[in-house]
């Protein structure tokens, strides 16, 4: 019997499994045809469940489209707090952070996801709103925390580390992003660029907030 359900049974709609098995179709379904040429139909297609199914874990498009861009923030939350390890060398970290963001933000299917929530703003902000919003987690907040922590151990001296996250973020991307979004670099930057954009990025920074 398992623990925690009546009669051993999971409740509906608390089997993570199954969510997830949703979510992934979904996420085929949307970057192929966009927000509003999709329907639940072709959702429950792909993702290979009953209509009744979908709905015990989703209300609406909107709910699972929201609960999708959700989980590819998660994703890359979790890769790029990752790297930021206490024990590397200073530049190294911000290094290997600096690309690791960069290369999501600016792959193919992070920049349709972009897309298709811009293309909906107007008549559903609230869908903005999670995907561009504060969240507890993100990449800005994981790299505010290790600059504090760097500050207080001495490391870095930064009056505003807030400020200062913002800055390498921006740095990190050099207009990349912009140019990805709005089409005018059709193919994701390549390894060399990013490198090289990311290094400049971390001499710049370092140069800016190493102590003395």
């Amino acid at each position: 019997m398992a623990a925690g359900y009546p009669g051993g049974r999971r409740v509906a709609g608390e089997d993570p499994a199954k969510r997830e098995q949703i979510l992934d179709g979904a996420k085929r379904v949307f970057m192929k045809g966009g927000f509003d040429a999709v329907s639940m139909n072709d959702i429950t297609k792909e993702a290979g469940v009953s209509k009744g199914t979908i709905y015990v874990y989703f209300e609406n498009k909107e709910d699972l489209f929201a609960a999708m861009i959700q989980q590819e923030r998660s994703r890359i939350v979790a890769t790029v707090k990752h790297v930021l390890d206490e024990d590397k060398p200073l530049r190294a970290t911000l290094m290997e952070f600096g690309l690791t963001l960069a290369s999501h933000i600016t792959a193919d299917h992070t920049i349709r996801a972009m897309r298709i929530v811009l293309g909906v703003t107007d008549r559903m902000p609230q869908l903005a709103c999670g995907f561009f919003g504060a969240t507890p987690e993100n990449g800005h907040t994981v790299l505010h925390a290790f600059l504090k922590r760097k500050v207080a151990a001495g490391e870095l001296s930064i009056p505003d580390p807030d400020l200062a996250a913002r800055q390498f973020i921006e740095m990190a991307m050099a207009g990349m992003f912009k140019q990805r979004l709005f089409g005018v670099m059709t193919e994701p930057p390549s390894r060399e660029l990013l490198e090289y954009t990311v290094s400049s990025a971390a001499d710049v920074f370092l140069k800016s907030y190493l102590p003395g």
